[in-house]
């Protein structure tokens, strides 16, 4: 029973992590290098003592990198405010990760879409084919 209580616990702190961060990135931090950065989840300790807080950002390797930078600049006070929103006795050391899955996501989209594509354009350029002999 206790291990429900607290695994609720976990997860609801969690939830409002992920919202808190989220609202600083669009409307507090002001870094020119943070980019399109997405929160992807947060992960908690079981102590509640580390909160690793997953990012997926869109832009190529140089967006990523400056992002990354800006997020570690910004670490400080990311932190500072979860503490004061939370309103917890001891305030989650905060880490950011990179959470690929979206771009993999997208990636595998296009990979699709161009499968598809390209089959579409196997199919008419074989009809057009078959058309023609069958009228000869």
């Amino acid at each position: 029973m206790q291990e429900n209580i607290m695994s609720y616990r976990k997860e609801k702190l969690e939830e409002q992590i992920k919202r808190i961060v989220s609202e600083l990135l669009i409307r507090e931090i002001k870094d020119p290098r943070i980019g399109f950065a997405t929160i992807t989840g947060v992960e908690l300790s079981k102590d509640l003592s580390i909160a690793k807080i997953g990012i997926s950002v869109l832009g190529d390797a140089r967006d990523l990198r400056k992002t990354l930078e800006g997020l570690q600049s910004a670490t400080p006070y990311i932190q500072h405010r979860v503490g004061k929103s939370l309103g917890v006795r001891v305030t989650p050391k905060v880490t950011f990760y990179l959470d690929s899955s979206i771009a993999d996501g997208v990636k595998m989209v296009d990979l699709l879409e161009s499968l598809e594509y390209s089959e579409a354009a196997k199919e008419d350029k074989h009809e057009a084919g078959g058309d023609a002999s069958g009228e000869g």
